[in-house]
């Protein structure tokens, strides 16, 4: 087994993994979880009715600066519980 484990960690060395755009294996998984499992709910494109509502009559210069805010901050909260409920099993 050492035989083993040494060889493999020389390979590491070597050829350092490629994760690609993310920083580690578990944002891999994310990112395949996320690309295979729609996340675009009824409850989800309800919340955005009504915040889209809310803006009514907001230039679309406006309405831009805040929904892509919203977009990127409801990612990156659910990256983050992903990533933390695999970490905790």
């Amino acid at each position: 087994m050492t035989d083993y484990y040494a060889i493999l960690k020389s390979h590491i060395d070597t050829h350092p993994p490629d994760f690609g755009d993310g920083d580690s294996v578990l944002t891999m998984l994310y990112e395949c979880y996320n690309e295979n499992n729609s996340y675009d709910n009824e409850q989800i494109r309800s919340d955005f009715n009504e915040l889209y509502q809310q803006m009514n009559g907001m230039p679309l210069q406006e309405m831009d600066n805040i929904v892509y805010p919203v977009c990127k901050l409801c990612r990156d909260h659910e990256k983050a519980g992903f990533i933390e409920g695999i970490r905790l099993g």
